[in-house]
């Protein structure tokens, strides 16, 4: 008998019509899978499926970081980020769940992005309150103004690897958004790009930003309330390092990891002002000696007070 139950169980599962679970229901189930499987899987399953899909309680988030994850291990996989046609299915993503959220949009994770998607998102999302646009190579300041004038509520904001963005943006983001806690600012590794090689176009790896004082200053001056900065790899100075220091007094957490042209002697200087700092990630790593050129820096010592590697010790 009990055989003979299970055996109807499996069967009625088997029959059951899944497109007739109530909308209720469905955005129930729905709400529990990733964006990427409702994206690739359950609106393709069927019209209901499709329309509880676009429930815009399902889009106060769009976050596709899992999935860069994922596959980021891949070199074949983040080669193919960088180009117009990746750009294109990330730009098509950011759009329509801009749309469907229907003005509920409060946090975006995406990578590759364009000036025009982002511009079309933050004109919907006047809740904004996380922004992240990693390695979005398309992206200029034109779309950071509209981010800055459109989204006020704006808390986080990472813009690593975006080369085409100033400090024109970080002004106008930092006059307009007083609610911005986290800023992420990192740069590619331009002290080891091998790492990038066959990934990154050459000839963005060779446009990495210049002005990192003239950021830093700026970030000091209109981004009084951050508690969370990232500069990885940045070319800031010690006069830069400063002017965060001085004016970014709420700093909990500071990350300097790669930035080559900062000291020991000078971060210790800079971090005097900053009395609520919990963590402080130097510049220390090992550089290859073959990077090191002596007409630029001088005196092997220099070397490791710059990095504090030792490895210049004998």
């Amino acid at each position: 008998m009990a055989e003979v139950i299970e055996e109807g169980a499996r069967e009625a599962e088997a029959n059951r019509d899944w497109s007739e679970l109530t909308p209720v229901c469905l955005a129930n189930v729905l709400r529990r899978l990733t964006l990427e499987d409702r994206w690739k899987g359950a609106m393709l399953v069927c019209r209901s499926w499709l329309a509880a899909a676009r429930d815009p309680a399902l889009f106060a988030a769009v976050d596709l970081e899992p999935a860069f994850e994922s596959a980021g291990s891949s070199r074949a996989d983040a080669a193919e980020w960088w180009t117009p046609a990746f750009q294109r299915r990330v730009d098509a993503m950011l759009r329509s769940a801009a749309v469907w959220a229907e003005g509920s949009l409060r946090e975006i994770r995406v990578r590759h992005c364009s000036d025009e998607a982002l511009c079309f998102a933050a004109e919907r999302s006047l809740n904004l309150q996380t922004l992240s646009i990693r390695s979005s190579q398309s992206v200029t300041d034109r779309s950071m103004f509209k981010i800055a004038t459109c989204c006020p509520l704006l808390g986080e904001l990472d813009i690593s690897n975006c080369y085409e963005i100033s400090y024109k943006s970080l002004e106008m983001i930092g006059q307009n958004c007083a609610n911005l806690k986290i800023l992420k600012r990192n740069l590619l590794n331009w002290l080891d790009p091998s790492q990038h090689s066959g990934i990154v176009p050459d000839e963005y790896l060779r446009a990495c930003p210049q002005d990192g004082d003239r950021e830093a200053m700026t970030i000091g001056r209109f981004m009084p309330k951050l508690k969370h900065v990232e500069l990885r790899f940045s070319k800031l100075s010690v006069s830069g390092l400063i002017s965060v220091s001085e004016g970014c007094g709420d700093l909990e957490f500071l990350d300097l990891f790669g930035c080559a042209n900062l000291t020991s002697r000078g971060i210790e200087q800079a971090s005097t002002n900053l009395k609520n700092l919990k963590t402080l990630i130097r510049p220390n790593f090992y550089i290859p000696r073959s990077m090191f050129h002596t007409e630029r820096y001088g005196h092997w010592r220099l070397y490791d007070e710059r990095f504090q590697t030792n490895v210049f010790q004998i």
